[in-house]
């Protein structure tokens, strides 16, 4: 039976419990989660410094890459500052609650969008390789840009207005590291059925489109591909959207594996663990798997840093 609901403004703070109560334990989720935000934030930064300081990078597919790091940079510090924060307190009050949720969504759709805009980039470079200079030029790869970021807060400014109508009881007890929309609607203490069916509504819009978008793309690309006559070109045609579709499937795979198994798991902790995957482990190997498997993205890098020792 649920609590009385209590006016929304008497509530003051979300109580996170993270991953474990033992103080013993604390030291070692700060060092290993700092040092994983370091690596993200550093490897995500050094691509994005890498493109805009290189000329051989200023295409189109190299531009989207860098606006994908900056997004990972955000998304990252979206949650895990704050919980290195709250290791000790685990508390955290509700208008700061509903601002990273807002970000949280913001920055997580704006990567599912660039996502698709890239996967789009490389139908148009695979399946209309003659028109790609006319189709993808730089005016258009803004506006993709642009738009994709306008998707996003309107995602999050949606999600933040229906949280914000939920009532939720005094000392509510969240078993995750942020604050996680699907983990707020359990706890609300007055369920409003409209307002939940429209959370998930807007989710699946948001969520479903860029990832039939994608879909789409690949099924276009490897139709494209099959109809390569040497083996040497259909690996050459593949290899320029290998590292995309490896990022791809990381970003999807991991965010639906949480999800299912946070629905078929009886341990609330067990999705909060789960979910460091893709909040954390997602945007900390996004540039390594593009740097280890781009000749120039490495060359950039290279020359990045080279620069760098000898400015010193």
């Amino acid at each position: 039976m649920k609590i009385k609901p209590q006016n929304l403004t008497r509530v003051s703070e979300f109580f996170l419990l993270g991953f474990s109560d033992d103080p013993e334990l604390q030291p070692l989720f700060f060092g290993l989660f700092l040092s994983m935000y370091l690596v993200a934030v550093l490897g995500n930064l050094l691509i994005v410094l890498a493109v805009s300081s290189d000329s051989h990078l200023h295409t189109p597919m190299y531009f989207f890459l860098s606006h994908l790091s900056l997004a990972d940079i955000c998304f990252i510090s979206t949650t895990v500052p704050k919980m290195i924060v709250d290791i000790q307190t685990h508390i955290t009050s509700y208008e700061g609650c509903l601002t990273q949720l807002t970000f949280f969504m913001l920055f997580g759709c704006w990567d599912s969008v660039l996502l698709t805009v890239m996967a789009y980039d490389r139908f148009v470079a695979i399946c209309h390789p003659l028109h790609y200079p006319v189709i993808m030029h730089p005016r258009l790869c803004s506006l993709l840009v642009l738009v994709s970021f306008l998707i996003s807060l309107l995602d999050s400014q949606l999600h933040c207005l229906m949280i914000s109508q939920l009532s939720f009881c005094t000392n509510v007890e969240i078993p995750h590291f942020f604050c996680d929309p699907p983990q707020l609607l359990k706890f609300a203490c007055f369920e409003i059925p409209t307002n939940n069916i429209l959370i998930y509504f807007i989710g699946a819009i948001f969520g479903g489109i860029p990832v039939s978008g994608i879909l789409f793309s690949y099924c276009k690309i490897i139709a494209s591909i099959l109809r390569v006559p040497s083996s040497g070109g259909k690996y050459k045609a593949f290899s320029t959207c290998g590292s995309h579709l490896a990022v791809v499937c990381l970003f999807y795979g991991t965010g639906l594996g949480v999800y299912l198994s946070s629905a078929a798991s009886h341990s609330p902790r067990k999705g909060a663990v789960a979910s460091v995957v893709y909040t954390v482990f997602t945007p900390m190997l996004n540039p390594f798997i593009y740097s280890l498997r781009n000749r120039d993205i490495k060359r950039a890098m290279q020359r990045l840093l080279n620069r760098s020792v000898d400015g010193r």
